[in-house]
């Protein structure tokens, strides 16, 4: 019984969050300066309430924030906060604050290279984080010394394949043991391709100003927000012209939905150019719609998936349109996505935001024939 119990109290201290302290972001400046200015334009850097606008409409709207005044979000999007047990501990009253500084670190350099081992978990995984200040995990083969931190010289595997990015980006469930948004529950990826090869591409710039390399990995995080045409090469636009239609080919070839937030809608916008006329053919629109009771809602309130369309992993699309094309015509595609539905922009209060209502264009691609 003493043996179970011992068992039990050391998986319940890996699992527990920690108020760990963490060096800021800006001291990492004056070494890796290419790579902080990257990090500090980066959603990584723009998690929190207070810098970003659509996550801050969820939250003013969310259960925990008018109920329970709780910002169990705070895993994620505010993990160096000091007061980070208090956020995700029941009963407790803790919330984002835009004057506490180490909740403004947001997604801190320092806490991703703390991460040494990711814990699967059914609701969403765990970063286990280093308990030694400034010990820093990295993928240099030969480590310089610095007055500021030590890299850890063990190798980590976890830095390597991608898997560093799954404490966060694996899945999430709701009350309702629904999933929200999930990535996979791990990284099948290989060393070629994977987490940080797509998102994390290497870049020409030296690492750092005292360890001069000709290329570093890319610290702005492509995704939907920003620099999302450095992503255009994993998906691949195709068409085929048959006798009385055409069918568009959409080639997914990552490991992932081609989007994962549920409130996001893609859009393949198609025209038709033959002579001086310009032909706008029907929007292909891509979704997947939470809900109860066959109808949309707010994510914490979801128990189903509504509807899904949404391009999956390793999919490759069919969009058939029936329209005859002749010879001359080109057919002109965009593929893009907002980051909220339109239909959800009014309910969050976010109509007159740019961000969030205006149509990113990812990428775009003319056929002639």
């Amino acid at each position: 019984m003493k043996t179970i119990l011992m068992f039990l109290l050391l998986q319940l201290s890996l699992f527990a969050d920690k108020n760990l302290k963490f060096m800021p972001s800006i001291e990492c400046k004056e070494c890796h300066t290419q790579i902080y200015n990257e990090f500090y334009g980066s959603m990584h850097a723009k998690s929190t309430p207070s810098k970003d606008p659509i996550h801050k409409a969820i939250w003013d709207i969310h259960p925990k924030n008018k109920k329970f005044n709780q910002y169990t979000c705070g895993k994620c999007h505010t993990p160096t906060a000091d007061n980070l047990d208090d956020m995700l501990k029941k009963g407790k009253k803790a919330m984002p604050d835009i004057n506490n500084k180490t909740h403004q670190e947001a997604i801190s350099c320092a806490y991703c290279h703390r991460i040494e081992e990711v814990k699967e978990h059914k609701d969403s995984n765990i970063n286990i984080i280093n308990e030694t200040p400034k010990n820093y995990y990295g993928n240099l083969n030969n480590h310089l010394e610095s007055p500021y931190h030590k890299i850890i010289k063990q190798k980590n595997e976890h830095m390597k394949n991608g898997n560093i990015c799954m404490g966060c980006h694996s899945h999430k469930t709701n009350k309702h043991s629904l999933v929200l948004c999930t990535t996979e529950s791990k990284n099948d990826m290989d060393d070629e391709a994977n987490c940080i090869s797509c998102h994390m591409p290497k870049v020409k710039g030296s690492i750092s100003n005292i360890n001069d390399t000709k290329t570093h990995s890319f610290h702005g995080f492509p995704g939907t927000h920003f620099h999302s045409d450095m992503l255009t090469q994993y998906v691949d636009i195709s068409i085929l012209k048959n006798k009385n239609d055409f069918i568009i080919y959409i080639d997914n070839k990552t490991s992932h939905a081609l989007l994962l937030h549920p409130l996001r809608v893609g859009i393949l916008k198609i025209s038709v150019k033959r002579a001086n006329q310009i032909i706008k053919l029907k929007n292909e629109m891509f979704v997947r719609v939470l809900g109860k009771n066959g109808k949309s809602t707010m994510p914490w309130l979801a128990n189903s998936v509504v509807k899904d369309t949404m391009i999956k992993a390793n999919e490759k699309r069919e969009v058939k349109r029936d329209f005859i094309l002749q010879k001359g015509d080109r057919v002109d595609v965009v593929l893009g996505w907002f980051l909220v539905n339109p239909k959800a922009l009014k309910k969050l209060g976010l109509e007159k935001t740019k961000e969030a209502k205006e149509f990113h264009i990812f990428k775009k691609q003319s056929f002639k024939f």
